[in-house]
């Protein structure tokens, strides 16, 4: 059992952290231009804004596991196959990314206005306002954004089991579904509750350090 839940284990891990990475890098851009064309933004274009927000809600609305299928052609192009671990880290990216730039731009929204009009009036430009005025201010929040994608990540790897994606979900699809192997299922949704809180914990011990 320990040889087939170890390697699942990697595999899910491995899935969740660079989709998590590649998510949050894409989002966080998304962010800022979101936030910079929004109105009253430090560089207002509400038909940028609009557009971006359309694509946004768009890929946010899809399931994930009908999304992995849609992308299935893609993700070929990209990495030479459709299924496998490697290959599900694109859906995953794909699908986290616009849940992660709507938590940052929350998040950069939250930043007291008053602290934005004093960097202007000290003559900061609008790239110090964003990256050293902003960013500072709603680093907590940022990082409570990043916990909660993890987690979400976590889950949809899970669901890529379903597809071919390998990970603890596909133990759990072949072994505990399909061979009814009952303590097999158990054994990984045990599995999956550890790995969330300990990100969780990790995530809370952060924010925490970040909040001083």
């Amino acid at each position: 059992m320990i040889d087939i839940l170890l390697p699942a284990l990697g595999e899910t891990v491995y899935m969740s952290f660079v989709s998590t990475f590649f998510a949050v890098v894409i989002g966080f851009f998304l962010a800022i231009i979101l936030i910079l064309t929004s109105k009253g933004g430090l560089r207002e274009n509400l038909k940028i804004y609009s557009v971006l927000d359309v694509i946004i809600n768009t890929l946010r609305s899809f399931p994930f596991i009908i999304l992995m299928i849609v992308l299935f052609p893609l993700t070929k192009f990209l990495i030479g196959k459709s299924i496998g671990t490697t290959a599900a880290i694109i859906p995953l990216t794909i699908g986290a990314a616009p849940f992660i730039a709507r938590l940052i731009e929350s998040a950069l929204k939250e930043v007291d206005s008053g602290v934005i009009e004093a960097a202007k009036s000290f003559g900061a430009s609008d790239w110090q306002i964003i990256f050293k005025v902003m960013l500072v201010e709603a680093l907590p929040s940022i990082v409570s954004a990043i916990t909660l994608t993890l987690i979400t990540v976590i889950g949809f790897s899970a669901m890529a089991g379903a597809v071919g994606g390998g990970g603890l979900g596909d133990v759990a699809i072949k072994y505990g579904y399909y061979r009814f192997q009952t303590d097999t299922m158990l054994y990984t949704v045990v599995i999956l509750i550890a790995l969330v809180q300990v990100c969780q914990s990790a995530g809370d011990y952060i924010y925490k350090i970040t909040k001083k």
